[in-house]
């Protein structure tokens, strides 16, 4: 047995002696003596610390193996896979005026047909509930929730096509809260509602001038009084969206939060994210208020100290685990509102990363999305490569209207991960409710 290459090593400085032994591929952490690590090395490890490394991922029988299993991991992946997984985007409206709107530069008053939302219900039963698939959608916008009775109408025929099938449907909304009122959800639970992923950018102030209504009005009052009164019903999701001007008041809004009922116990996960460039808008020098790049140093300072004050409060925070672009995945789509497919919403500006529509189907995206970007020897031999996978499609178009290498993460994780891993032994009671 041989140590994986996708590990990290870390020293315990507050114990002398010890170090800790993260996996990359299991999301394995432990910590164990220094003469443990040399004997795994050596290959004279044996006993119970051989079998636990073996469990966890530490120690592989071989290492060319593995490289292969992680080359092939989503070709695999694809073949076992049971689950349809669909972002249905039901509009380009919106009744709020974002100024860092990412589809600001394609939105508009464009709704989903109803023929469009036949065809769409059509396919899914044909394509997939009847293959005995489960069916997981998120609906999305624009503001799905401007949509409401289409989101009743699809979401009642599918639920029903389900059960017929013995298989399982569900959605999601990803939405600005201003329309998640309490008797809504409580009329969308039972056709297969089971979570809302919802953005607050920060506290009333801040978050008010980022993302006012159309009128100009702010919108934080009216999204967190819902929140307070749905956050008991469903799995709710929060984020934000920061600026590097702007990301040290986001603790104020744990606290509102906190004040409101809305307590770590009722959220299923927080996490905050960077504005990122407008789709169409090509991003060079420097980057000033909007992210493009995991790696700028005001990015990792403000991502880890957001990171710490959330747990610090006790709220759920995702911890990093083995994650990949949904390009990755065959069973993972966008449909468009007029029918046509694509594998991620950033994709949506762009005519060149169409993989096709609901009455054609999907053709062979191989080439346009480059699915073999992070296939070659610097990656396949990274330790970050279970956690990065070439990293993010989507910031390689912001920097270079292509996706011709990929979205290298080891400067960031090399900032970063230890910190992390740090900030979750630290602060082991904030899990998922």
């Amino acid at each position: 047995m041989q140590l994986s290459r996708y590990l990290k090593i870390y020293p315990c400085t507050e114990q002398p002696g010890r170090i800790l032994l993260y996996s990359t591929k299991r999301s394995a952490l432990i910590q164990i003596p220094e003469a443990t690590l040399r004997a795994a090395r050596d290959g004279t490890l044996a006993g119970a610390d051989r079998d636990t490394l073996v469990r966890l991922g530490f120690l592989v029988p071989d290492p060319a193996a593995e490289r292969l299993e992680m080359r092939d991991i989503f070709v695999n992946a694809n073949r076992q896979r049971r689950q349809f997984n669909a972002m249905v985007v039901l509009n380009l409206d919106c009744n709020l005026a974002c100024g860092y709107c990412y589809e600001d530069n394609f939105r508009g008053s464009f709704y989903m047909s109803a023929d469009t939302a036949d065809l769409l219900v059509e396919s899914v039963i044909g394509g997939q509930i009847a293959k005995g698939n489960a069916v997981k959608l998120s609906f999305y916008g624009g503001e799905p929730l401007l949509s409401a009775e289409l989101i009743k109408e699809i979401a009642s025929r599918l639920q029903a096509a389900a059960q017929r099938a013995a298989t399982k449907f569900m959605f999601s909304l990803v939405t600005n809260g201003t329309l998640l009122s309490r008797s809504l959800v409580q009329e969308l639970i039972p056709l297969g509602l089971a979570g809302a992923k919802v953005t607050l950018d920060g506290p009333g102030e801040t978050h008010d001038v980022s993302r006012p209504f159309v009128s100009g009005s702010g919108s934080f009052d009216v999204i967190l009084d819902n929140v307070a009164q749905i956050c008991d019903l469903i799995q709710l999701n929060l984020g934000g969206n920061f600026t590097r001007e702007n990301y040290s008041s986001f603790p104020a809004l744990l606290d509102r939060l906190a004040e409101r009922g809305v307590t770590p116990d009722r959220v299923a996960r927080i996490q905050f994210a960077p504005v990122v460039k407008k789709s169409g808008e090509k991003a060079a020098g420097d980057f000033g208020n909007n992210c493009v790049c995991s790696y700028e140093p005001w990015l990792m300072e403000a991502g880890l100290y957001l990171r710490e004050e959330t747990l610090k409060r006790g709220y759920p925070t995702p911890k990093v685990k083995m994650s990949a672009c949904t390009v990755e995945y065959e069973s993972d789509l966008v449909i468009n509102y007029d029918g046509s497919l694509y594998k991620c919403p950033a994709f949506m500006s762009h005519d060149s990363l169409r993989i096709g529509t609901l009455k054609e189907g999907v053709s062979d995206y191989r080439v346009s999305h480059n699915m073999d970007v992070w296939k070659k020897d610097d990656c396949l031999d990274c330790a970050y490569l279970p956690i990065c996978f070439g990293g993010c499609r989507q910031m390689t178009l912001l920097r270079t209207d292509a996706i011709e290498e990929v979205d290298c993460r080891k400067e960031f994780y090399d900032a970063s991960l230890e910190k992390s891993l740090r900030q979750d032994l630290r602060y082991p009671s904030a899990k998922k409710r």
